[in-house]
């Protein structure tokens, strides 16, 4: 089965192309630079191309199957519906979309928001399809390892209301197994932790894992931008900022249906992150 992972180097997408070669599709990653190219696992095809130029759309030719993942930014919801393009001009039997917990929620954020379009557009595309909607990764903790090794302090403003935050290779097996078997077919999964977190919580978890004491950073999103402001292009700045308002102000939990759908789809239930964070604070010590 030959399977197209667009976004196959980046967090999420890598994950998806590890758990596809475990079940012995034969991957293709479309990626913009030929320096990711050389670094794909071997066996793994890479083919340079972006899905702001129509001529990359040849890479969907003769695939059976299409990861879609887009990346944050201007020009998100444009690239997704390219995507879905892509996979119609070509013929592919099945596409796998990933798309965000709960958009509708908020959907004036502009990374949620995008979504809503691209996820009507799969729906009508004629194509076997899954939509898979995560909520905020734990992996995206590794970019904090500065902050709680250095300074002992957790700086992602999540708030106090909860948020259902999942382990990415719970992603990437739900997306392997939709992109590999046809029970899945127009299924619309969210994918979330097994009990939601908070700023608060996600310190004392990644205390007892360090050994040492995090304190959590707050909720002053206007400290928060400062902070960030070297680091992230101004669209990006502004969609999260607005994210972890409406995080502070109403949480992105998951419902007790969505833990019971997951559980079902993957055969286990969802990695917990207090496993996650026992896990890379002793890979952190012994690095």
């Amino acid at each position: 089965m030959k399977i197209l992972v667009i976004g196959g180097t980046g967090t999420v997408g890598s994950a998806v192309v590890t758990e596809l070669t475990k079940r012995s599709a034969s991957v293709f990653v479309l990626t913009r630079s030929a320096e990711h190219v050389k670094k794909l696992t071997a066996g793994v095809t890479g083919v340079v191309g972006d899905l702001l130029d129509p001529a990359s759309l040849g890479a969907f030719t003769g695939m059976d199957a299409v990861f879609l993942l887009n990346p944050v930014g201007p020009n998100e919801a444009h690239e997704g519906l390219m995507g879905v393009n892509g996979a119609r001009g070509a013929h592919v039997r099945r596409l796998v979309y990933l798309s965000v917990h709960d958009l509708e929620k908020a959907s004036h954020l502009p990374h949620f928001g995008c979504k809503i379009g691209v996820e009507f557009a799969v729906r009508h595309s004629g194509i076997h399809h899954t939509i898979l909607r995560p909520n905020n990764f734990y992996q995206n903790d590794v970019w904090y390892k500065q902050a709680l090794l250095e300074y002992g302090v957790y700086p992602q403003p999540l708030g106090s209301v909860g948020t259902s935050r999942v382990d990415v290779r719970d992603i990437a097996e739900a997306a392997a197994i939709a992109l590999t078997t046809d029970k899945h077919d127009g299924e619309i999964y969210n994918l979330v932790g097994p009990e939601a977190v908070t700023g608060e919580s996600t310190a004392a978890d990644w205390s007892r894992a360090l050994g040492r004491p995090v304190r959590y950073a707050g909720d002053d999103l206007e400290a928060w931008e400062a902070q960030n402001k070297p680091y992230l292009p101004p669209s990006m700045l502004y969609d999260f900022k607005m994210m972890y308002a409406f995080f502070q102000a109403h949480g992105l939990k998951a419902t007790a249906n969505d833990i019971t759908r997951q559980t079902a789809l993957l055969g286990h239930a969802p990695r917990k992150f207090s496993d996650y964070t026992a896990e890379i604070a002793a890979l952190w010590k012994s690095s």
